[in-house]
């Protein structure tokens, strides 16, 4: 385990990549962590990070999490949550990382447009700008408009406007409308 103590959520989370990535399992890192990479740094104290993982997978991978040491629970949605499942885990200092399972409306080749930054000598896989963007407008709240915008206005590489707006469309119509005022 990297994590030696407590606010080292992100060093859990490096090992529970570890596992997803034997249990071949394709995950994003999003969240506060997506939004440092995508321009707007802020402070934190858990990872957050979408899986692309049936109900069973998930149950699997909470038990071979479990077997390693570390804290576990496995929530369901119900028919209106927008995330299927979430697997809280934990370790003995504390740190949290959820892990994600599935997002409605997401686009499932978001898993293939991450981007894949090192950290702490090790490789981790964050959700691509355009992906990043879509779900903070249709997260909708103050902090997650905020984010997008940021991720608009930082950006090293033009966005790829027809994408970023199908995307958002896949989430509703909500959230498209977000969209336009944040590029405005």
């Amino acid at each position: 385990m990297k994590a030696r103590g407590p606010g080292q959520s992100l060093l859990l989370m490096l090992d529970i990549a570890d596992v997803l990535e034997a249990e071949e399992v394709p995950y994003a890192v999003i969240g506060a962590t997506a939004a440092s990479i995508h321009g707007a740094i802020r402070a934190t104290t858990d990872a957050d990070v979408l899986l692309s993982a049936s109900l069973p997978r998930l149950g699997r991978l909470e038990k071979a999490l479990r077997k390693s040491g570390l804290g576990t629970e496995l929530r369901r949605g119900d028919a209106d949550d927008p995330i299927r499942a979430l697997l809280a885990i934990t370790d003995r200092h504390r740190n949290r990382v959820d892990l994600l399972g599935g997002l409605r409306g997401l686009d499932p080749d978001a898993f293939n447009r991450c981007v894949v930054v090192p950290f702490a000598g090790q490789k981790i896989r964050v959700i691509g700008r355009e992906d990043f963007i879509a779900m903070k407008c249709f997260a909708g709240g103050p902090q997650d408009v905020d984010d997008a915008r940021h991720a608009v206005q930082m950006g090293h590489e033009p966005l790829d406007l027809d994408l970023l707006r199908g995307l958002t469309r896949r989430f509703g119509r909500g959230a498209a409308d977000v969209l336009e005022q944040v590029l405005t």
